[in-house]
């Protein structure tokens, strides 16, 4: 869940880009600027309070990977001392763009790898329940043992295995 302050940013930034037509743009800028900002390298140097922030900043800047625009938002989140939250910002930016589009992002979790014609038809099958387009993203976790977990919004159907035996495991612990 996203801060008070991260959806502040993501608001600002949304409609600023909304407003210009530009969505698809700073959806990238966005993501540029957090890869730039979460790199080990530059994330201990941006964290490290002894160093000045001036300092940092002209290390962000003289990268020459960020436009003028993404430099001005890395300027401003390292001298609110919200680099941590570029995630944050970049995942509430993307709700929000989805939303105004009328798309749902959706993570479906399963033990295997997904054949495309399987990640297609969960689409569909979820675009046509929730009348709206959906984007999913296919999460790999061999702990659920078999069937999947699907996320979108703030709804989570388990339909795991592991999930089915804990919930056995509950029932037979409470006849005992």
């Amino acid at each position: 869940m996203a801060t008070a302050a991260a959806r502040r940013y993501a608001t600002s930034i949304f409609e600023l880009a909304r407003d210009e037509g530009r969505l698809d743009e700073w959806q990238k800028r966005l993501e540029l600027t957090r890869q730039l900002l979460t790199e080990p390298e530059v994330a201990a140097v941006l964290a490290n309070p002894t160093i000045d922030a001036g300092k940092r900043m002209h290390l962000v800047i003289s990268t020459r990977l960020l436009d003028h625009e993404a430099g001005n938002l890395a300027r401003l989140l390292i001298e609110s001392n919200r680099v941590a939250e570029i995630d944050e910002i970049v995942v509430e930016f993307m709700r929000l763009a989805d939303d105004a589009a009328g798309r749902v992002r959706a993570t479906v979790t399963t033990a295997i790898e997904l054949s495309a014609a399987d990640r297609d038809r969960i689409a569909s099958e979820l675009s046509a329940r929730l009348e709206k387009e959906v984007r999913i993203e296919v999460v790999v976790d061999p702990r659920i043992l078999g069937g999947l977990k699907l996320q979108y919004g703030d709804r989570v159907v388990d339909a795991s295995v592991s999930n089915k035996l804990q919930q056995l495991r509950r029932r037979l612990a409470s006849v005992s």
